[in-house]
């Protein structure tokens, strides 16, 4: 890295942005501080200096935020940070996933990018700042680097395209897209949208990918003239005479075994041509063993890659646009409150929705202040899903990463708090995994919400799109498998209903994206997905109209605002009590709406009535239950069931005159009384001779 400070400004999209090197973290291999009005992160970057003998890049990305950005001491007992929270985990993901193609694979020196957050405006995205940051820390260091790289994000309010929306801009936008740019093209797309169509789409793309560019320029302007040398990275070639000798032995067996239906014959297959050629090799090529799994794998990609371009076949016989056999199956699980499993060819994926109160919700103590959760979904992807075996310590980035995407997908169709009270956990078990596990947890998803009943506003469907590009030929193939997503150039993720798409996800692994090749894809997608709706509705087409019998009852009821410290009471203790006689929950909102949860209907009434008869205004004539709260000299104090007390002068005990009021009525007695006044000062007047001819039976 080069000590020579260097600071550029430039006012973009309405916002001062800042970048500034040679100050700070001068012993990384690179650092930059970037700007944007009142946030600032510092990316930094390390490559050691010892090569790791290891066939593949050691590159860590990790994203942090620091509680004192945003002028706040973190919760909890420890009181600093402490494990990457799923923000950080998923900003993680988005930074290393553009990054880590542009970085030579042979490139093995183990390189780590930290990214801290040191201010926060919470009103300018730290993790799409720390984006661009990450590519100017890396143009700054010594590291091969095939950038810069920029990133957006394009919201819509209006029908107007916005490049980094703030927070109230984002609340009124239909679409929220962070898009990945080199100067020449889209890098990687990760978002969400409510239910907006395909042009809208491309449209948003191909405005960030523009506005990216400044961002870009910006980046050039500011590394120019900084002269920090690369390390050379040799690339890694393939001996010629072993290249021959594998394609003389391997080419015609693997031409007859590409072609298969089943993920596991293929493999069998494909691993059995390798063996038999090591040992038909013998000790040939002894000292070039790693060339001949190389050179195997180069002619297995190059040779389905060649079948799927110039034959039009795919590897598991498929055309380019034929979804794998679905089926569906709801409410296999006898005790919960919905589930569902979906299959799609040789993918599987087991979803469960679950039903909670307002006290089942996630909170989260976050740089713009905590914040609760009502939806979550939690992806699980275990080994024995792909036939592997692995050490596990809870969930991994990955699944993170795939549970937020399907989240982000299932959101837009879930119906308002305010209409549906309940806090909903979806969790999906994959089973089977051969290519695209995270849009059949989508689809599952769907089905298992309908069938706990929650009032969707539509199903949702999720399909993964692949591509091949030679030259400038390229096909479009539908439902990847997971061989396509690993030999091909793109994978792409899109979600949807049938009125528009709901989330988004691609990573594109190779230069020269155009409009025409994002149009295809996308206008594929939508017949894909439509295909897929179309199975899912034949097992279910609407939510149900019952919820589970095991799923708790909430009812909802609005009360004036000035009457919540009624219910409520003085230190709680009225709506503990309506609690503990009724074995209710009660969530009370500051708008004066009450949420009361139980596992049956009949206390939630229960509780309702409690509710109304403690907030309504006693009547003068009325005849209430109560109960002897105090003894006085010259009356007793009865406390009505609705929670508010009256005084029951000594003359108004009996008919006849009474001489001490433990004649008449002691502590604890249950009691019949009328409201004979209410004074200005609120305060109640009874009469228990009042209501003498009434039936006690009738107010219980």
């Amino acid at each position: 890295m080069s000590n020579d400070y260097r600071v550029i400004e430039e006012n973009l999209f309405g916002r001062d942005y800042r970048f500034e090197t040679g100050k700070l973290a001068k012993q990384a291999s690179g650092a930059v501080l970037a700007s944007c009005g009142g946030t600032s992160v510092l990316a930094t970057v390390v490559a050691s200096r010892d090569r790791i003998d290891e066939d593949f890049l050691p590159l860590t990305i990790n994203y942090q935020e620091k509680s004192y950005a945003a002028g706040k001491i973190p919760g909890g007992y420890f009181k600093r940070e402490g494990r990457p929270s799923e923000f950080e985990v998923l900003t993680s993901r988005l930074i290393d996933r553009p990054i880590r193609p542009l970085i030579p694979k042979e490139f093995s020196y183990s390189t780590q990018v930290i990214i801290t957050v040191m201010s926060s405006d919470q009103e300018n995205d730290p993790g799409v700042l720390a984006l661009t940051a990450s590519s100017a820390a890396i143009m700054v260091s010594d590291i091969p680097f095939d950038g810069p790289i920029a990133g957006v994000t394009v919201g819509r309010v209006d029908g107007e395209f916005i490049i980094n929306p703030t927070k109230e801009q984002a609340e009124k936008s239909d679409m929220d897209i962070t898009v990945v740019c080199t100067e020449e093209a889209l890098v990687m797309v990760e978002g969400g949208s409510k239910e907006v169509s395909e042009e809208a789409v491309v449209d948003a793309l191909i405005f960030a990918h523009d506005a990216a560019r400044k961002l870009i320029d910006l980046q050039k302007r500011f590394i120019d003239g900084i002269e920090v040398p690369k390390r050379e990275v040799k690339k890694a070639e393939i001996d010629a005479e072993v290249s021959e000798a594998v394609a003389v032995f391997a080419k015609d067996r693997l031409r007859e075994n590409i072609i298969v239906d089943s993920k596991s014959s293929r493999s069998d297959l494909v691993r059995e041509v390798l063996s038999d050629m090591k040992e038909s090799f013998g000790d040939r090529f002894e000292e070039k063993e790693d060339h001949v799994g190389k050179a195997y794998d180069k002619l297995l990609k190059d040779m389905v890659r060649g079948i799927i371009v110039n034959e039009k076949v795919r590897p598991d016989g498929r055309d380019f646009t034929t979804v794998r056999p679905i089926t569906s199956e709801i409410g296999f699980l006898p005790r919960t409150h919905g589930s569902s499993v979906f299959t799609r060819g040789e993918t599987q994926a087991a979803v469960v929705a679950t039903l909670g109160t307002a006290y089942d919700e996630q909170r989260i103590d976050a740089l713009d202040g905590d914040i609760t959760k009502s939806f979550m979904l939690h992806y699980n992807f275990p080994p024995y899903s792909v036939g592997e075996t692995s050490f596990r310590l809870g969930p991994g980035r990955r699944e993170i990463g795939h549970g937020a995407l399907a989240e982000r997908a299932i959101k837009p169709v879930l119906p308002p708090k305010e209409e549906f009270p309940y806090t909903i956990r979806i969790v999906s078990e994959v089973l089977e995994s051969n290519g695209s596990s995270s849009m059949a947890t989508v689809c599952g998803s769907s089905l298992s919400l309908m069938n706990a009943g929650v009032p969707i506003s539509g199903a949702v469907a999720g399909i993964a799109m692949g591509l091949i590009k030679e030259g400038e030929e390229f096909v479009i193939l539908s439902d990847i498998l997971g061989d396509e997503d690993h030999l091909g150039d793109m994978d792409f993720k899109v979600a949807g209903t049938k009125n528009g798409i709901t989330a988004l996800q691609m990573d594109i692994k190779i230069k020269g994206i155009t409009k025409e090749i994002l149009n295809k894809a996308l206008n594929q997608a939508h017949e894909g997905r439509m295909h897929i709706l179309s199975k899912m509705g034949e097992v279910i087409d609407a939510p149900s109209n019952e919820l589970s019998e095991f799923a708790p009852r909430i009812l909802t009821m609005q009360i004036d605002k000035n009457k919540i410290k009624d219910v409520i009471g003085q230190g709680g203790k009225t709506i503990k009590k309506i609690i503990e006689e009724t074995g209710v929950q009660i969530d009370i909102n500051d708008d004066g709406i009450i949420n009361i949860a139980s596992p049956d209907g009949e206390s939630c009434e229960n509780a309702k009535k409690y509710i109304e008869d403690l907030i309504t205004d006693l009547e003068v004539g009325k005849s209430y239950l109560g109960v002897v709260k105090r003894i006085l000299d010259f009356g007793a104090i009865v406390e009505l069931k609705n929670g508010k007390d009256g005084l029951v002068h000594i003359s108004e005990l009996a008919n006849e005159r009474v001489k001490n009021v433990t004649d008449v009525v002691n502590e604890k007695d249950e009691v019949l009384v009328k409201c004979i006044m209410v004074e200005r000062d609120g305060k109640v007047r009874l009469s228990r001779k009042a209501a003498l001819d009434e039936n006690i039976a009738d107010y219980k």
